[in-house]
Parts: structure tokens; C-alpha cells; sequence
């Protein structure tokens, strides 16, 4: 097996660049080392430095190779294309500096799609104009990152966004060319949405250039998706568990995987909010036993 494992700085609660709560980028690249990674994403682009020098030599420093980066912005708001744009002219550049691959993007949440995560026969829809203008736009950074800067591209679906539900990604799939954008499989984010991360896998293994491991507890995934509980709240009560103590059947992952000859990097991602009391290592070591316990 040729799989790698890395893990990402929202397992320490950097979801946002600029937000206060942040632990310092060198601490995360430490603890992720010292957890027994080889290997970490950027993170939200501007959290960790864009001076190549000063994040190349704490790489090192730290024997950690970067996998990748995510594009974690608002696809679906026209009004905030520039923004979309230049976090992905940024997150492009970081990437190739430091020999990664893989860029990812994804729609994030929106206030017309949060309340209904995990529902997704109560999802608003876009028409077929919204829908056309906003695949286009997922189109045009997908072919920036393939075409100009070389990367390996995938949509990432993500809770509360437009991409969301199994139909939702299937019909972006079908709708841009499979050389142009991949998939980044969240078995987290698959399960909240109410469906099977493995079969999924097993339908679209040829596609599939990237994977983040994430764990759902069931119980508090009830309790959220009834009560209509924003994402990051969710994140507070522990819906992302332990990897091992949810519902995704990792030994069958595992298989899967094997099956289908994957061949690359697997990124532990266990959200987590940074003002409650939470301990990133210690859940960051325990994950990464999990995995060596099963094989990876």
C-alpha cells in the first residue's frame, strides 16, 4: 500500500486565517510531527507564511512534507468571486513553491444551506441559471490549478454549502471533464450528509485523487441535524470523534483502498473548536495509532 498520512491544521481549530483563537502555525507543525505525521496540509491560506523560505525551512526542520491546500470559499456567491479568486492565485503559488499537489476546493457553508446539513430533502436548490454560473466558476479555479499551475484539482463536499449531497456532487462530476477536476472524499463530511463514504468510493475509486479521514459520531449527528445546529457549534459537541469511534468502517476503507490501488496522501482531519477544552495532540496521536493499528 502506497498510502501516506498526513494530518491538516484544522485538527488544531484553524478553520479561518485571521482568527484570533489560532494556535501558532509552529506549534501545529510540531504537534503534527510529533504525532507521527509525515506530512501536513496549509491550512487556510495566510495562517501559515507565504514567504516560501520561512515555511520551506520549518518544514524541514520539522520533516514534514505539505500535501496540499483548500480553497474553503463562497463558489456559490457571485459577489465574492475576487475573493475566491485571489485565495486561489494564493493558495496555488504556496502550493507549487513547496512540490505539493493537491489543491481542493470547496463551497462553503452558506446561510441558505446551513440550516438544512444532514437534510437534504429539505436543502434549497439553485435553478438551472444559479446552478450553470456557480459550476462555472468551480470550472474556471479547477482548470487554473490543472492548467496553469500544474496541480491535481478535487471538489471537496462539505456540509451546509451548495455541494453538499451525493446528487450535488455527482452532477458536478458529470458536468466538468474528469482530467480537469477529481474528488477529495471526506468520509466525515459523506456520513453527515447522510451517505455511504465506502460505496461512494467504490462507484468513483478511479476519480478519487485524495482522501480526508474524518469520523462522525451518530448520536450527536442526530441531535445536530434535528436541531439545525450551525456547523461550527457541531464541531464544539464533538460531532467529528475519534477516528475508530464513529460510524465509518475504516478496516472496509482500508480494503477499498487496496482494491482499488490508491495511491497517495490520506489527511486526518478531526475539527475541533480551540476554545473549549480540547487536547489536538493527544487526539491527533490516538488517530494516528488507530490507522497503524488497522494497517495504514
Amino acid at each position: 500500500m502506497t498510502i501516506r498520512i498526513g494530518n491538516a491544521p484544522c485538527s488544531w481549530g484553524v478553520e479561518f486565517a485571521q482568527d484570533p483563537r489560532n494556535p501558532p502555525w509552529r506549534r501545529v507543525l510540531a504537534e503534527c510531527a510529533a504525532a507521527g505525521y509525515r506530512g501536513v496540509e496549509l491550512g487556510p491560506v495566510g495562517y501559515m507564511p507565504e514567504d516560501p523560505a520561512i515555511l520551506g525551512e520549518a518544514l524541514a526542520e520539522h520533516d514534514l512534507t505539505l500535501t496540499g491546500g483548500v480553497v474553503f470559499r463562497p463558489f456559490h456567491d457571485p459577489g465574492q468571486w475576487r475573493d475566491v479568486v485571489d485565495a486561489a492565485e494564493r493558495t496555488c503559488r504556496a502550493l507549487v513553491s513547496h512540490g505539493a499537489r493537491n489543491l481542493v476546493l470547496i463551497d462553503s457553508i452558506s446561510q441558505r444551506r446551513a440550516p438544512t446539513a444532514g437534510r437534504a430533502d429539505a436543502a434549497e436548490q439553485m435553478d438551472a441559471t444559479e446552478w450553470a454560473a456557480f459550476r462555472d466558476r468551480i470550472g474556471y479555479v479547477a482548470r487554473m490549478g490543472a492548467e496553469v499551475y500544474g496541480l491535481t484539482v478535487s471538489i471537496h463536499a462539505h456540509a451546509g454549502g451548495f455541494i453538499d449531497f451525493e446528487p450535488e456532487l455527482e452532477r458536478l462530476l458529470a458536468e466538468i471533464d474528469d482530467d480537469v477536476l477529481k474528488i477529495c472524499l471526506d468520509t466525515g463530511h459523506h456520513s453527515y450528509a447522510g451517505y455511504d463514504s465506502i460505496a461512494f468510493l467504490r462507484r468513483h475509486a478511479g476519480r478519487v485523487s485524495y482522501i480526508h479521514f474524518k469520523d462522525i459520531d451518530p448520536q450527536v449527528k442526530a441531535q445536530v441535524v434535528a436541531a439545525r445546529t450551525d456547523f461550527y457549534t457541531a464541531c464544539g459537541q464533538g460531532i467529528f470523534c475519534p477516528l475508530g469511534d464513529g460510524d465509518v468502517d475504516f478496516p472496509e476503507l482500508r480494503d477499498v483502498l487496496l482494491q482499488a490501488g490508491f495511491s497517495g496522501w490520506c489527511t486526518v482531519e478531526q475539527d475541533c473548536d480551540p476554545t473549549l477544552d480540547v487536547a489536538p495532540l493527544d487526539d491527533a496521536r490516538a488517530n494516528r495509532a488507530y490507522l497503524e493499528s488497522i494497517g495504514f
